[in-house]
């Protein structure tokens, strides 16, 4: 019986390690024990081989389709800082090596089984999907005297869908990744790819046999064109970075760390220019504010006004939102809003604090935008917002403006707790199209360029000065204005305050694949 289970070890299969090392990857198995904390994964379903026993040897299968192409089991994840409760997996790991990672009747059954085992106990899900879809060879299944014929009754994939907000669930991708297998990869909360990555919904088959052409599969979904698509969530270089990835992005959602460094928070106060036109780096800011190496971006090539991530402050974990205004000065576009709403939902569906930076002049208009569904997706801020339960604290760093900020404070700023920083300025709208506007008249009716310069400056300093933040907290439209060096104090003042109220009855919130 021991012999049985000893088919799909890496150490039978030299020539199968040897072959992955070649492309740079490791096999399943070592991405699995690299996973999981030492002697913790219980494999489910190992001894299953392909269903094609009607066309080949026992022997045969068990030495070249070992556990279906599919490794599946429970494990502990990040045992050592959380304990035995929190670290607990379901990981469902497929094995290029075997039929190309293709998907085989008993390897969906495993699959089913894991699912349900998940549903029942609320475990987090770690996928590792690489492989190429369905398979068409397991004629015990789908043979002229198979089980069935088109195979369209499999329950994995509602299954796999249905367990969206229930816990996290993370998926990694090295190599190729089509068809089937990019469909499981796209439920996922999450996304990490190796740069030798290609993910799409067909692979070069189906795509001939479609009649769409002949294309090689580093041609389909590399990873240059998914993460300026949004698919990706998270770039790395390799396999070990991947799982190191994996088990930091798991461990936001385990609980708070115990120990912790703080960068210098004196730091903040001269992030932010004095020259309200110059931009700075919100990433600096992001950095200096949590603790030291806590940050964790996603989407980094895509919505790029927008930055989302996690981080840690005391060791607490929390989702972040921030605008960017190296890009479009941060006003908020259809992808960097669709990036907020669904960094909101991933944290309300799994209990995580979210922590708004807003620098932004607002949505971006005019027609070239329409164009994108603009009005549809930033509004996809105001219903993610509003449906938040978690607690949701906002700092204003530098500019405040109309309906943007608005959407990245909750919808309101009256709807959660806000604070700003000095450096805050506040408008209906941008202050330079107010006075343009608001002012046209008067400003038309000067000659002189230098004096309608002038006025202009004029108006224009009465704006500023009416909409900065101090004047902002006198009339109680922000609840306060902080030295940027405690703003760390204030968050987790703050999150004690909000953590104190009753919280409402837990309901399953579903995390959108976009």
């Amino acid at each position: 019986m021991y012999k049985l289970y000893t088919y799909g070890l890496d150490e039978n299969r030299p020539d199968i390690v040897a072959k992955r090392a070649k492309t740079k990857q490791r096999t399943a198995r070592a991405n699995v024990n690299e996973l999981c904390d030492p002697d913790s994964f219980v494999e489910y379903g190992a001894l299953a081989v392909a269903a094609q026993r009607g066309r080949r040897s026992e022997e045969d299968l068990r030495t070249r389709t070992p556990a279906d192409g599919l490794i599946t089991g429970i494990g502990s994840v990040n045992g050592s800082q959380f304990g035995p409760d929190k670290a607990r997996c379901v990981i469902l790991a497929y094995d290029y090596s075997v039929l190309a990672g293709t998907q085989g009747y008993f390897n969906h059954r495993k699959k089913d089984r894991m699912l349900r085992i998940a549903h029942e106990e609320c475990l987090p899900l770690i996928l590792f999907a690489e492989g190429g879809g369905g398979r068409p060879g397991d004629v015990d299944a789908d043979g002229p005297t198979g089980l069935m014929v088109a195979g369209l009754d499999c329950t994995t994939f509602a299954m796999f869908g249905s367990y969206s907000g229930k816990a996290p669930i993370v998926g990694i991708v090295s190599g190729r990744c089509f068809a089937g297998n990019a469909a499981l990869l796209g439920c996922c909360d999450v996304i990490i790819a190796t740069k030798n990555a290609n993910i799409g919904m067909g692979g070069p088959v189906m795509i001939e046999g479609g009649g769409i052409g002949v294309f090689s599969p580093e041609e389909i979904g590399p990873v240059d064109v998914q993460t300026k698509s949004g698919v990706i969530d998270i770039l790395v270089e390799d396999d070990a970075e991947a799982v190191a990835t994996a088990k930091k992005y798991l461990s936001y959602f385990q609980g708070k760390t115990e120990n912790w460094e703080v960068p210098d928070q004196k730091k903040l106060r001269k992030l932010i220019p004095e020259n309200r036109r110059r931009v700075y780096d919100m990433r600096l800011v992001i950095k200096t504010l949590a603790d030291v190496d806590s940050f964790l971006e996603l989407k980094k090539d895509f919505g790029l006004e927008m930055i989302t991530g996690f981080i840690r402050i005391e060791g607490q974990p929390f989702g972040v939102i921030a605008n960017n205004c190296k890009h479009q000065a941060g006003a908020i576009e259809a992808e960097g809003a669709d990036k907020a709403a669904r960094l909101m939902q991933i944290c309300n569906a799994h209990g995580l604090p979210i922590l708004s930076l807003i620098d932004t002049p607002g949505f971006m208009v005019g027609p070239d935008i329409e164009t994108r569904g603009q009005v549809r997706h930033v509004c996809r801020m105001f219903v993610n917002g509003a449906h938040v339960t978690v607690p949701y604290l906002s700092v204003v760093t530098r500019r405040g403006y109309g309906l943007g900020a608005m959407a990245m404070a909750k919808g309101g700023f009256t709807q959660s707790p806000i604070t700003a920083w000095p450096t805050g300025e506040f408008g209906g709208m941008g202050l330079e199209g107010f006075v343009k506007k608001g002012y046209e008249k008067q400003l038309n009716a000067i000659e002189d360029p230098v004096e309608k310069q002038a006025l202009f400056d004029e108006l224009l300093n009465q704006q500023i000065q009416r909409g900065k933040a101090v004047n902002m907290a006198a009339y109680l439209e922000v609840d306060s204005v902080i030295d940027p060096a405690d703003t760390r104090k204030w968050i987790i003042r703050s999150l004690e305050s909000t953590m104190a109220k009753p919280k409402p009855a837990a309901k399953h919130s579903f995390v959108d694949t976009w």
